[in-house]
């Protein structure tokens, strides 16, 4: 299956301690199971759907960081549900047809695009890392912080990680006259031809995409779960 970093949500503000508190409980799978006579226990401690109730709502989501519009709140996700509707040859219930969207973040329009990678999963959202890109780097950056994209981190961690990983970027940019690459968004081969997919130019692309992602999640708040 390979790696994918999946943003993390972040705490609402005033919410910190307890958004962790669930956060470490649900990680170590510590709740309590369903079960009838648990219902009826006072004091008992809250079960798994209880906790991702209570996280549901002092949570942000990352989309809301990427300023990704939503369906149902904003025009703009509105105006894209409609023209998504109108592509249909046979065009279904309407109704049943918007339903499937509803509360639907629209990543496609986020204005945030540091958070929004090129090197996607395709079956992840569209802001979710392909972490697995960075295999393609080996050679070109150390080992060990190749591998570091494999743990799972929190926002301190991953702006730390973004950060080291952009300077290691820009020595070796600095040293190939490659600069242009810190802010290009499409990967190079796609805009050249004469540039090899596997070649400097694309690994160091890859390197500089995805520090920027980190830095931007990390400075925002958000850690990533690796997932693979």
């Amino acid at each position: 299956m390979g790696l994918d970093m999946l943003p993390l949500s972040k705490p609402k503000v005033g919410c910190e301690k307890r958004f962790y508190e669930i956060f470490d409980l649900l990680k170590k799978n510590q709740f309590e199971k369903q079960s009838f006579f648990n219902k009826l226990v006072k004091g008992k401690k809250p079960s798994k759907e209880e906790l991702w109730a209570e996280l549901y709502l002092i949570e942000i989501k990352s989309y809301e960081t990427i300023r990704a519009p939503k369906v149902g709140r904003d025009k703009e996700a509105d105006d894209w549900l409609i023209i998504k509707f109108n592509e249909h040859d046979v065009k279904p219930d309407f109704t049943e047809f918007s339903l499937q969207y509803n509360d639907y973040y629209v990543i496609e329009l986020a204005k945030e695009l540091d958070g929004v990678p090129v090197y996607i999963s395709i079956q992840e959202d569209e802001n979710v890392f392909r972490g697995q890109f960075l295999l393609d780097c080996e050679g070109l950056i150390e080992e060990d912080l190749i591998y570091e994209a494999w743990e799972t981190k929190d926002a301190m961690e991953t702006l730390d990680y973004g950060n080291r990983l952009m300077s290691v970027a820009d020595e070796i940019a600095e040293k190939h006259g490659l600069l242009y690459l810190k802010t290009q968004r499409l990967p190079p081969d796609e805009l050249d031809d004469s540039i090899e997919e596997d070649g400097l130019e694309s690994q160091l692309h890859i390197i500089y995409s995805l520090a920027r992602w980190l830095i931007f999640y990390g400075k925002n708040g958000h850690g990533y779960e690796a997932y693979f």
